[in-house]
């Protein structure tokens, strides 16, 4: 990776997470196109329409849906323009949410363990938040990380449900975020154990625990 790019990764950050004012044009720019995060959030729940007709809502909401995949990838095109960045966006719904796939290669948009990719995930919802009005549950993902990712923690969770089973005894994960976490519950859930989550964040972890 170019040390150019690795101005980009950081400051891409900054000004998600601490808000910092650089002094990087690349930064500027950012700043100049980045949402306000100060509207108030409400349910994202679209109502039903007045018929009441059940394929009438859903068709309503998959038009919702749609259309925060459409905010989202225009305001993600016009980062990557501004960060001198190449990349394919392909957008579509998937488990009620938006989905938003960066084809890019490299992992300069992903960063280390994810953090520009979920910088860049709350960028776009306030995007689409700042244009809609209501909370968005869009996901994205870069260069395929999130399901490289889900694999290996398919795997963790499988050997953390045979530990649990050989020794009887609860096990407790590496701090996740909420999406690591969730995959991590669905796989124990699937193998017929339970599990929860402890700690705060950024430390939250998933404990994995033994039949009663």
């Amino acid at each position: 990776m170019s040390e150019e790019l690795k101005v980009v990764e950081t400051d891409v950050v900054d000004v998600v997470v601490d808000d910092d004012v650089a002094g990087d044009d690349v930064v500027a720019d950012i700043e100049a196109v980045a949402v306000p995060s100060g509207e108030e959030e409400t349910d994202g729940e679209e109502e039903a329409d007045e018929d009441g007709a059940p394929g009438a809502t859903r068709s309503k909401k998959q038009s919702v849906l749609e259309n925060e995949g459409e905010i989202a990838a225009d305001y993600l095109e016009e980062l990557l323009d501004i960060a001198d960045l190449d990349g394919d966006i392909d957008t579509y719904t998937e488990g009620g949410r938006a989905h938003v796939s960066i084809i890019t290669e490299g992992d300069v948009l992903v960063g280390k363990d994810g953090e520009v990719l979920e910088a860049l995930q709350e960028l776009a919802r306030l995007a689409v938040m700042t244009e809609t009005g209501h909370r968005s549950r869009l996901m994205l993902d870069v260069a395929g990380h999130r399901d490289k990712r889900r694999k290996v923690l398919q795997d963790l969770a499988k050997d953390a449900v045979d530990e649990v089973n050989d020794t009887g005894e609860a096990v407790r994960l590496s701090p996740m975020n909420p999406f690591e976490r969730k995959i991590v519950h669905d796989s124990v859930a699937a193998a017929g154990l339970i599990s929860e989550s402890e700690g705060e964040e950024p430390n939250r972890r998933v404990v994995v625990l033994p039949k009663a």
